[in-house]
């Protein structure tokens, strides 16, 4: 993964296909994001607490405060996401506004999926989307069987 942040916020937490050496700098925030995603991967943190600064249109913002809110284990459709934002009809556009996301998985756009049940994309491929909404949904059936 590669992480942005500046010394207030995270910025952008991408996926990073390439091989090879990735130097950073670390400041406050991207140690806080480290730890936090190991906890997340470790299935002992289901929501961040990091001071978050995405940048993208205001529709966008609307979108991904959205996305913001879906509790952990759960999915919402992009239909279900377009009446939140109070245009109904405007589903394609949260799809789009949901692939521009930059900070993956902890604005969590994989748990939006189609109306029908189907996964639908993932800016991050489809796998990780799978892998993402199945370590949640194998934590929270854990801690229900408790």
């Amino acid at each position: 993964m590669l992480a942005k942040a500046s010394n207030e916020a995270l910025v952008s937490l991408e996926f990073y296909d390439r091989k090879g050496e990735i130097f950073q700098n670390e400041n406050e925030i991207l140690s806080v994001t480290t730890k936090q995603l190991g906890e997340y991967f470790a299935s002992s943190r289901k929501s961040f607490t990091l001071p978050l600064a995405p940048q993208g249109t205001h529709f966008w913002q609307l979108a991904w405060n959205i996305l913001h809110s879906i509790p952990y284990a759960t999915t919402l459709s992009y239909k279900q996401q377009a009446t939140l934002i109070g245009n109904p009809k405007g589903y394609r556009a949260v799809a789009n506004a949901n692939t521009k996301n930059p900070i993956v998985i902890i604005i969590p756009c994989h748990r939006v999926i189609n109306a029908n049940g189907n996964i639908g994309g993932y800016s991050g491929g489809i796998k990780r989307k799978e892998f993402l909404l199945e370590l949640e949904k194998q934590y929270h059936l854990s801690q229900q069987n408790q």
